[in-house]
């Protein structure tokens, strides 16, 4: 079986968090979600549990990170294309989210970012291994 990642994230308002992941194209799991969290299913390896964050702060001591204001993390998802990085970033910015960068075109790699509507900051990036420069 290979390695899966539940990547889990506070919100603050779970259902515009869901229309937000819907939006860009993500089901939820019905197995996994009420009314203090949803999965959200990114591929067959890869869910994001949105907890709401009374429920989320259940799960550590630790203050939670306001991440409109303070970054913890970049969560990265790859693409198949440039085209399919301009889509989902797209359906972000269409669905509320913020592009808090310009795109980045390294040549062999391009990439875009966006902000959920919690300020969580995800990267969107299509590599070509093929056109890498040499060491």
């Amino acid at each position: 079986m290979s390695t899966q990642i539940f990547v889990n994230l506070p919100v603050r308002d779970l259902d515009k968090s869901k229309a937000f992941f819907a939006a860009l194209g993500h089901a939820t799991n019905p197995q996994f979600t009420d009314e203090n969290a949803a999965c959200v299913v990114i591929s067959d390896t890869i869910y994001v549990m949105l907890l709401v964050e009374p429920f989320f702060q259940g799960f550590t001591r630790k203050a939670i990170c306001d991440a409109r204001t303070h970054t913890e993390v970049i969560l990265c998802l790859s693409a198949d294309n440039r085209a399919a990085v301009d889509a989902m970033v797209g359906k972000a910015l269409a669905a509320g989210g913020t592009e808090p960068m310009e795109a980045k075109d390294y040549g062999f790699m391009y990439q875009r970012s966006f902000q959920d509507p919690d300020g969580h900051l995800w990267e969107v990036v299509h590599m070509d291994e093929g056109a890498m420069p040499a060491d």
